[in-house]
């Protein structure tokens, strides 16, 4: 069975997200979606949140298992005989970061990173600029699943008071 690793904080999942996990779900029989925990960090929604909302939106693809992962993508990798990891590549400055801890991975245990180029409609996505546009008051729904974006407006609303 060929199995792949896409991972991220998706916090929230994005189009850009999906589209990259869409396309691996074509190019393997099992794709893991591992949720980074990092504990030095607050999000805006709770792993388990971001879980669900994947899970959900995923559903339709078939062959996605979603994850929380917690220290080295590599050790999540070993512990379940995933080979390969694959990265979406929005622009020249993300390839720079991700060759390095692709060379990393690959030294520390031998999985392979895979680069898969976004689609240019979603080439300047980000989670981060989602939330902060969102916070203002921005329209992002052409940028998320109506059911992520409906969660992210309430969200927002909720840490409004």
């Amino acid at each position: 069975m060929r199995r792949a690793v896409c991972p991220g904080s998706f916090d929230p999942i994005t189009n850009g997200h999906l589209d990259i996990i869409e396309r691996a779900s074509k190019l393997y029989d099992v794709v893991h979606v591992a949720v980074a925990i990092n504990k030095s960090k607050q999000g805006l929604f709770t792993v388990e949140e971001r879980i669900a909302l994947i899970e959900e939106t995923t559903a339709k693809y078939g062959n996605i298992v979603v994850e929380s992962h917690a220290g080295l993508l590599v050790d999540f990798c070993r512990d379940r005989g995933i080979p390969a990891i694959i990265k979406g590549l929005r622009a020249v400055s993300d390839f720079d970061y991700e060759l390095q801890m692709a060379q990393m991975n690959h030294g520390l245990t031998g999985v392979e990173t895979l680069f898969v180029p976004t689609s240019p409609t979603w080439s300047f996505l980000s989670s981060s600029l989602v939330k902060e546009v969102a916070s203002y008051g921005g329209d992002v729904s052409h940028l998320l699943p109506e059911l992520v974006n409906r969660r992210l407006v309430e969200r927002i609303a909720e840490r409004r008071g």
